[in-house]
């Protein structure tokens, strides 16, 4: 297997979360949410983890100094999550493999989703895996387009979607596997062009398609991945579902 890289976005501060930690570092069950996703990367093997740290940045780093697998880089502008990653590029430019891309503050990641995603990028060598989920109640969540064979074409949010693409009921968790020298080149074709003016890794995949590379969206996570905190009732939440893995 190839050597594996994986960029964990951890900059962000958690404004509803009635905290001033960085939101990575917000506890759940005793222990950062970090810390459960780190847990999950290490049990899928693999080898070096990039964290992208951007708020309260020196507190991330003592937090996870017993890692010494970790390098951090500093994301000092929050402009998105694409603006994040490209942050971490310059430690990649060596890298010929798998480059994950999660976000830190996930804390149901699974390590066999994170595996299986591997595997298949292992085997096959696309540009990009997209983790997806089948969602009973997809709202609010980027729904995964496909063609008429069942290919990934797009990821369409809520917001943008058509009526029939709102009834979709696959839909994107920000979970990714790219091939590393594909990864470098798509984050040069990023832009800002939107409301909010930021980059977005999510746009990654739909350029990679377009430019006629091979990218696939696999429907491998479980429902408790689902679980995001963003709020101290969604952190409550979480909290019942990790004492349910215990």
């Amino acid at each position: 297997m190839s050597r594996t890289v994986a960029i964990v976005l951890a900059a962000g501060k958690g404004t509803r979360m009635d905290s001033d930690l960085p939101k990575v570092l917000v506890p759940a069950s005793g222990r950062p949410l970090i810390e459960y996703v780190l847990d999950s990367l290490d049990q899928a093997g693999v080898d070096e983890v990039i964290v992208v740290v951007g708020y309260r940045g020196d507190d991330v780093r003592r937090a996870l100094a017993n890692r010494p697998q970790i390098r951090f880089v500093e994301q000092s502008q929050q402009l998105g999550t694409g603006h994040a990653v490209q942050m971490a590029a310059p430690l990649l430019t060596d890298h010929s493999g798998a480059v994950l891309v999660l976000t830190g503050d996930s804390p149901m990641t699974q390590a066999d989703s994170l595996r299986a995603l591997l595997d298949l990028y292992e085997q096959e060598r696309p540009a990009c895996v997209l983790g997806t989920l089948i969602k009973d109640d997809p709202a609010g969540l980027g729904r995964i387009v496909r063609d008429a064979d069942g290919e990934f074409l797009g990821i369409v949010e809520q917001k943008d979607a058509t009526p029939q693409q709102r009834a979709i009921r696959e839909v994107n968790m920000s979970t990714y596997v790219f091939d590393g020298p594909a990864l470098l080149t798509v984050l040069s074709e990023l832009t800002n062009d939107n409301q909010q003016g930021e980059y977005y890794v999510t746009d990654c995949p739909g350029i990679l398609r377009r430019q006629g590379a091979d990218v696939r969206a696999l429907p491998v996570l479980k429902p408790c991945e689902a679980l995001s905190v963003n709020t101290v009732a969604d952190l409550k939440t979480v909290e019942a579902a990790l004492r349910a893995l215990q």
